[in-house]
């Protein structure tokens, strides 16, 4: 059984798509983050970073004692690998996926969620972060509409590539983009929305989440020191 850290966001929902793609047991430990519940001391023991998502197998390959994970690009490699699914045995293959895997974690992700949060989060508008995110995020999804202009998913076969970026794709009004200029990035949105498992993942804990941003949910969520 694996234990699945979550909360309805674009990194945690990457995690319960590919759980659902593999069809394995798993349960989910809702962790509201509007709450503050990613700080508690139980929580930082599996997450360190006080993110979601992560997880915890009860029944590694190897036998032994539970395996804890955050960061969802490597909770996603480790998961594919383990059941010898949506990743692949071959040498070239698998930089493929590494590279659009790593690209999403240390571009897409980011940048998308900074627009994200410039458009809609930021208590003041500050014009020069809305238009330097939301530039990024276009020229991102570029790249992307560009990669798949003469294949169907991100590196060949259908992947944690493509697990790792749909999810923030699937926001793209929320980061100022327009698909009438990424034909090809729409079409791939739409093969995978088509899909029931990733469909099913995706929508995972949606009704638990609220759009509304208060003065002590703000707290919790931005602005944090080590302290």
């Amino acid at each position: 059984m694996i234990d699945l850290y979550y909360w309805p966001t674009p990194n945690g929902k990457k995690i319960s798509i590919l759980l659902e793609e593999l069809g394995v047991p798993y349960q989910t430990q809702w962790v509201d983050m509007s709450k503050g519940e990613q700080f508690k001391a139980e929580f930082l023991i599996i997450s360190p970073n006080n993110r979601i998502p992560a997880i915890v197998d009860h029944a590694p390959a190897d036998g032994g004692a539970p395996v804890s994970i955050f960061e969802s690009g490597a909770i996603l490699l480790y998961l594919a690998q383990k059941y010898g699914r949506f990743y692949s045995n071959d040498l070239r293959q698998q930089q493929e996926i590494n590279q659009w895997l790593f690209w999403q974690m240390g571009g897409l992700g980011p940048m998308a969620g900074q627009a994200h949060h410039f458009r809609h989060y930021a208590p003041e508008q500050v014009p020069y972060g809305i238009e330097r995110y939301t530039n990024e995020c276009n020229r991102l999804y570029g790249v992307l509409n560009h990669r798949l202009a003469d294949r169907e998913f991100i590196a060949g076969d259908y992947s944690i590539a493509d697990m790792a970026s749909w999810p923030w794709v699937l926001l793209y009004q929320r980061q100022g983009q327009d698909l009438a200029q990424f034909p090809h990035l729409k079409h791939w949105l739409d093969t995978i929305q088509a899909r029931t498992a990733a469909a099913k993942g995706e929508r995972l804990g949606d009704e638990r989440r609220t759009s509304i941003i208060n003065k002590e949910s703000r707290k919790v969520l931005f602005n944090q020191t080590a302290r």
